[in-house]
Formats: C-alpha cells, sequence, structure tokens
C-alpha cells in the first residue's frame, strides 16, 4: 500500500476504520523529512495491513498542533485508535519495519486496560 496524505478533517475517519496507522508529520523544506520519505513509502509497500499516512504541517498546522509537533519529521503509530508511538527523527528502513513488527506485536487487551488505569487516575485526581 502507498503512503496517502492525511488532513485534519480525514484523521479520525482513518484512525475508526483501521486498525494500526502511521503517521510521519513532515515538510517539503525540511532535509531529513525528504530523506525518510523513500524509507517510509517503500516500508508502506511490504506491509498491506498498515496505513501509512504523511501529514504536511505547513498544510495542516492546526493538526500538527493538536499532535504537538515541536520537530519534524516525527513518527506517529496508532493501534485500535490508540497513540502507541511518537518520535521525532527519522529512522532507517530495518527500523521502521521493527516498529511495525512491534505495534502489530502488542497485547492490545493490555493496552486498553492501561489507558483505562491512567484516566481511571487522571479522574480520581482531579476531584
Amino acid at each position: 500500500m502507498a503512503t496517502i496524505d492525511i488532513t485534519e478533517s480525514e484523521l479520525s475517519q482513518v484512525l475508526a476504520d483501521n486498525e494500526i496507522v502511521l503517521l510521519d508529520f513532515w515538510a517539503d523544506w525540511c532535509g531529513p523529512c525528504k530523506q525518510f520519505a523513500p524509507v517510509y513509502e517503500q516500508t508502506s509497500e511490504q506491509h498491506d495491513d498498515v496505513v501509512f499516512g504523511k501529514v504536511d504541517t505547513e498544510a495542516e498546522q492546526q493538526l500538527a498542533a493538536a499532535a504537538g509537533i515541536t520537530s519534524i519529521p516525527t513518527l506517529m503509530a496508532f493501534r485500535e485508535q490508540v497513540l502507541v508511538y511518537s518520535q521525532p527523527g527519522a529512522v532507517g528502513g530495518a527500523q521502521l519495519n521493527q516498529l511495525v513488527d512491534a505495534v502489530k506485536a502488542l497485547d492490545m487487551e493490555e493496552v486498553h486496560a492501561k489507558v483505562a488505569e491512567q484516566a481511571q487516575q487522571e479522574g480520581s485526581a482531579s476531584d
């Protein structure tokens, strides 16, 4: 599967419709982003079951701000609509494949339980 451009208006639907979504936050003027782009594209073709999205931080400034992007490229991974990875900086092809495999291998029952526990703790802290 090739990479797809993601806009703010599309993001929630893409996350809802797909089990695993990777997002590459980038900009046209960013040298490391341009170096990472072919690695990201090539890896996307090896994982048909994963959506590889690209978010142009210049065109999607509100989305980049909402995602807390302070450095590009930044790579985010979502599984079952839960952010499970967020890291600035370009990675190599082998590292990106390892990341995809690690996201696929996550025990999502455990992840959802931790998310619920954290939400409960935050809720009781604000009481």
